[in-house]
């Protein structure tokens, strides 16, 4: 475990169906301790794995999950193979009961394989799901999803949603860094990553502080959440986060939602454009660019168009209309087409 002295701050004395406005405009990460303490998947796992397990059962529609299965050497930790031209676990879709019968069959083993089933829509394989486990998200739609696994590590990565995980059944402990950390914490290729979302390369049981100097500064920027059954963690659009599964069976629940409208895209579109057209470019180049988008983008807050007239702010009209994105959408379709 890393040395890492501050820990995310508890608020006690709520539950998920009456949450603080505080929480929603916390830049911060928050623990909800014992908030989904009263969720009948909580207090099915508080009786024992089986029952948490047989309640997922009464719920399943049978539609095959995708479960991830790695040897017991790769010790938990979902990552690359040694040549970087796989992974180190094999994923293949299935009946999510013979998952449950593996996890529960294997959980007294001192050395287990690692057994992951990821990101998995509620509503879609667990209906019903969503109105037994009630969250207040203030108006926001956010997508429900389950992961359910033992002994697990999923590496360092980001979300751009904010996310409410709850930890449902077992222990979870999260280490978790501010967006600015990114240049510390040697972040793998973008286009190839378990799970599909960029990850730290760096392993946090044993880091190598030689081939990876300067996480030694990501450390001290860190922040420790430890969930008990029935806490939930409210976790920030973009922050990174190590995620670590503490116990044979464990169930994490996660609720995502952003602030932003669909219609707007996701900025990860931005960055690939970016890439595209920007990062070749000669450094004097990136540098005046980076000025626009500062100007236009990063800073507008503080330079707005107030110096022409408001019928003409279209593209730079706040919040952005839908037929204002609509047109910036076609326009960009058809000049990528050239």
């Amino acid at each position: 475990m890393l040395d890492i002295n501050s820990q995310v701050k508890e608020i006690k004395g709520i539950t998920l169906d009456d949450i603080p406005e505080a929480v929603f405009a916390s830049e911060q990460p928050l623990i909800l301790k014992g908030a989904a303490r009263h969720w009948p998947l909580v207090e099915a796992g508080m009786q024992s794995a089986a029952h948490a397990c047989d309640y997922l059962r009464t719920l399943y529609t049978g539609n095959p999950v995708i479960a991830c299965y790695g040897d017991p050497e790769i010790n938990g930790r979902v990552f690359y193979n040694d040549t970087f031209d796989g992974f180190n676990y094999r994923a293949s879709k299935i009946d999510l009961n013979p998952v449950l019968d593996k996890l529960l069959s294997h959980a007294d083993d001192s050395e287990s394989p690692t057994m992951y089933v990821g990101s998995t829509e509620v509503t879609r394989f667990l209906p019903g799901f969503k109105e037994a486990h009630s969250i207040d998200l203030e108006g926001h739609q956010a997508l429900t999803s389950i992961w359910i696994g033992n002994q697990s590590r999923i590496a360092a990565h980001f979300d751009f949603p904010h996310n409410i995980a709850v930890s449902a059944v077992g222990r979870r402990r999260f280490t978790l860094f501010p967006p600015d950390q990114i240049h510390n914490l040697y972040v793998g290729p973008m286009d190839f990553a378990p799970g599909g979302q960029d990850i730290s390369l760096v392993d946090f049981a044993a880091p190598d502080l030689q081939k990876y100097p300067k996480f030694a500064d990501a450390i001290e920027a860190a922040q420790i959440a430890e969930l008990d059954a029935g806490d939930a963690l409210y976790l920030p659009s973009m922050w990174w986060h190590h995620v670590e599964a503490l116990d044979p069976v464990n169930m994490l629940v996660t609720h995502w939602w952003r602030d932003s409208p669909g219609f707007m895209g996701r900025p990860n579109n931005a960055l690939l454009l970016a890439i595209l057209s920007i990062r070749s470019l000669p450094k004097a180049q990136r540098k005046a660019w980076q000025q626009l988008f500062n100007h236009y983008i990063f800073e507008h807050d503080e330079v707005g168009p107030e110096h022409f007239p408001t019928e003409k702010h279209e593209r730079l009209e706040l919040p952005l209309q839908e037929s204002t994105a609509r047109k910036i959408r076609a326009e960009l379709i058809e000049k990528l087409k050239r």
